[in-house]
């Protein structure tokens, strides 16, 4: 007997299907099932469902001072069943970070800061002292199943006056540890991109990819910089990184015309963004693409199945026999709503994705209660 049986399931290309769950996993796929079923969950008209959301980029550590939220609000209770904690903590408060989020309903894995601080303060990569190979290949033993690779934010507020060592050093630590994920945020110079692209590799994620600054991805005769089209056919991932001051709509709907497309969609969402704005929510920030332009598969795709592929987790973002009983089930409303990026400018968004339902490992969590 299935614990859950899924009818009516409709997929972003239209196709529908029924899902059979057994002990967090999917154990059958076809367009009819008839198996008997603990809870059998009827899709409602208008749904669609997905493999789980993954948002690639969050600050959900609860008891920082700067960057904070609970992972459950940004996570399960927004239609989100995973969440990568990108870079809050490094080698002196993951020990703790991990105790506190390891309850969680919604799935949680993070990003090691390469500064033993982590995010305590603004400049964490100012001291170069504080990047310890040793101190992360130890916490990268302790929780292989935890951390997921490292981060380094390059910008000049973070970074002081060291410029583009504390990459050059993120880089040698990511080759010892296995050539693991690395995802590097880029915002105001020095360093500029033409001094960071080069370094990058397929193993690389680069974050805040659509911010409106003058150190963007967009050169003065607003072309795509020459350095980032020859990191992306190099295979780096560009992530979409909303967050407080790194998305901008004009230079993202420029780069689509333009033929330039994030890999993933985040949200670099913590408390004071998702209250206050701009960012308020995943579903807002994925809404706010399917406004420039992207279609709604592709856009599910890029937080779905490119994120678990990039970040190698196992089992995760996609519907298929074997793999995790994580779900998002959402409709696609037509409403008219103010939409406010990081950079001030506002849009009238006609289309809204909005979670119903999620499934994570195979228990079904209402949703009822998102507006």
């Amino acid at each position: 007997m299935l614990d859950i049986l899924i009818k009516n399931a409709v997929l972003t290309d239209g196709s529908k299907i029924d899902i059979g769950v057994k002990n967090g996993k999917i154990v059958a796929l076809d367009t009819l099932l008839n198996l008997n079923a603990v809870q059998t969950f009827v899709m409602e008209s208008g749904s669609y469902i997905s493999a789980g959301w993954i948002d690639d980029h969050v600050h959900c550590n609860p008891t920082m001072d700067i960057y904070y939220d609970e992972p459950d609000l940004i996570g399960v209770h927004s239609g989100v069943c995973t969440v990568i904690d990108a870079g809050s903590c490094g080698y002196s408060n993951v020990d703790a970070f991990f105790q506190c989020v390891k309850n969680a309903k919604t799935n949680v894995y993070a990003l090691l800061n390469i500064s033993d601080i982590g995010l305590i303060r603004q400049d964490e990569l100012s001291d170069l002292s504080l990047i310890q190979i040793d101190h992360i290949k130890e916490k990268f033993n302790m929780y292989p199943d935890f951390l997921l690779g490292i981060k380094a934010r390059m910008s000049q507020s973070v970074v002081g006056d060291n410029g583009i060592q504390p990459l050059v050093m993120a880089k040698k630590i990511q080759k010892e540890l296995g050539d693991i994920p690395l995802m590097v945020h880029i915002g105001s110079a020095p360093p500029p991109l033409e001094d960071i692209m080069p370094l990058l590799d397929h193993h690389d994620m680069v974050t805040h990819c659509f911010n409106g600054k003058a150190n963007s991805i967009i050169d003065s005769d607003m072309h795509i910089k020459s350095c980032v089209l020859c990191a992306q056919k190099r295979g780096v991932a560009f992530d979409l990184g909303h967050g407080t001051a790194s998305f901008d709509f004009n230079v993202a709907r420029h780069c689509l015309n333009l033929g330039f497309k994030c890999c993933t969609i985040s949200t670099d969402i913590y408390h004071r963004n998702r209250v206050s704005g701009p960012v308020m929510s995943f579903a807002v920030t994925l809404s706010k693409m399917l406004h420039l332009g992207y279609s709604l598969e592709e856009i599910i795709d890029k937080v779905t199945r490119v994120p678990a592929e990039f970040f190698k987790i196992q089992n995760k973002g996609k519907i298929e026999i074997g793999y995790d009983a994580d779900f998002t089930i959402f409709e696609v409303k037509d409403t008219q709503f103010e939409a406010i990026d990081s950079s001030g400018n506002r849009e009238i968004i006609h289309k809204l994705i909005q979670p119903r339902h999620v499934i994570v490992g195979g228990v079904m969590i209402d949703m009822e209660e998102i507006q």
